[in-house]
């Protein structure tokens, strides 16, 4: 009998049929319930996401500086410019990532050391035919890409731009993991390379180049497994901050240690004049080429091309010398009068002696 509805609540019904639907209470019934669900993200367990979005901001950091040095060194490779554009870090599983490429491709099959398992790295046939076609000597026409695996000869000029890419990938990777990279082999069809299981998870990075009005992606593949160990490192507060710590008295010390072996060029400076191209092509071995320089005014001593002391000329047992005097107020070092042996010539008045090679 509870569910029997009473006579004022049937009165009530009865009266709001009267006066017609209101539209106002059920909109704002309606619109929590859409900030609701704009605020809900769906969530696939087939796949999870087990790189942390810290990490992925970092690999996508990383790999946007790798682009732009990638691109680059391709445009001085090939004489002409290559655009290389980061578009996308996603996660995916490896089945996914097979079943989105073109049959056939460029699929490489990396190692890179210390990380385990391999790397996959995917050219797009639709911009490597075009870089191979570059390479060879083809003008700006580029011809519609073939649908076939490479031959020798092309995967002989696919390997310059492969060891290019490792290249950099080394150079960008290298604050977080010194890679060792490596190309195992490469294959046309990738469904018949299996690096990990289909549902394994993996970080894809890709990148678009544009050759004049040609484009074409290239794909990174990087399973977990392999950067499970270091996860740690791929943090903005870990590889960013690389070669900012302040200085210690114990690295200075070490530094300047290592510097006290270290040889260094030391020129000294006798004159300056200026002749005429006929007079310079008219010197014999003997001639003497006059300056407005006295013997007596000191001398400029260069080390490694910057002025750092003042001294004169003289000789020391047997042999021609120069007695620093003093230091030049740019230098920083305390004063005093040494003695060192150079290989400079002395007259009575300075003067270049001009000899044979």
């Amino acid at each position: 009998m509870s569910d029997l509805l009473s006579q004022a609540e049937v009165e009530s019904l009865l009266s709001s049929m009267d006066r017609g639907p209101t539209a106002k209470p059920a909109a704002a019934a309606a619109a929590p319930a859409a900030r609701l669900r704009e605020k809900v993200t769906p969530y696939d367990f087939k796949r999870p996401e087990r790189v942390g979005k810290e990490q992925m901001r970092a690999l996508q950091s990383l790999h946007e500086g790798f682009g732009r040095n990638f691109g680059a060194a391709l445009s001085a490779l090939l004489r002409t410019i290559v655009e290389v554009k980061l578009t996308s870090v996603d996660q995916l599983t490896y089945s996914e990532f097979v079943f989105s490429l073109e049959n056939p491709t460029c699929f490489n099959l990396l190692r890179a050391e210390p990380l385990e398992g391999n790397l996959i790295l995917d050219i797009n046939p639709s911009i490597l035919y075009p870089i191979i076609d570059r390479l060879l000597g083809g003008g700006k026409e580029s011809a519609p890409p073939a649908r076939r695996p490479l031959t020798e000869i092309e995967l002989r000029l696919v390997g310059r731009i492969t060891g290019l890419f490792l290249s950099e990938m080394h150079h960008a990777w290298e604050n977080v993991v010194d890679l060792k990279l490596a190309v195992e082999r490469v294959e046309s069809n990738p469904q018949l390379v299996q690096i990990v299981p289909p549902n394994e998870v993996v970080v894809l990075i890709s990148f678009e180049l544009t050759l004049g009005d040609v484009r074409g992606m290239m794909n990174l593949c990087i399973p977990f497994n392999s950067i499970e160990r270091i996860s740690g490192k791929l943090s903005s507060d870990s590889w960013f901050s690389y070669g900012k710590t302040e200085s210690t008295e114990e690295t200075m010390r070490g530094i300047a240690q290592r510097l006290h072996g270290s040889l260094v060029e030391m020129a000294v400076q006798l004159a300056k004049t200026q002749i005429s191209t006929n007079d310079l092509v008219g010197l014999r071995v003997g001639d003497i080429i006059t300056t407005e320089k006295d013997v007596r005014t000191p001398l400029s001593v260069r080390v490694e091309g910057v002025d750092k002391f003042v001294a004169s000329l003289g000789a020391f047992k047997g042999r021609k010398a120069i007695r620093i005097e003093n230091v030049v107020a740019s230098a920083k070092g305390t004063t005093g009068k040494h003695d060192a042996a150079v290989g400079a010539t002395s007259q009575a008045r300075p003067a270049a002696n001009v000899g044979a090679n």
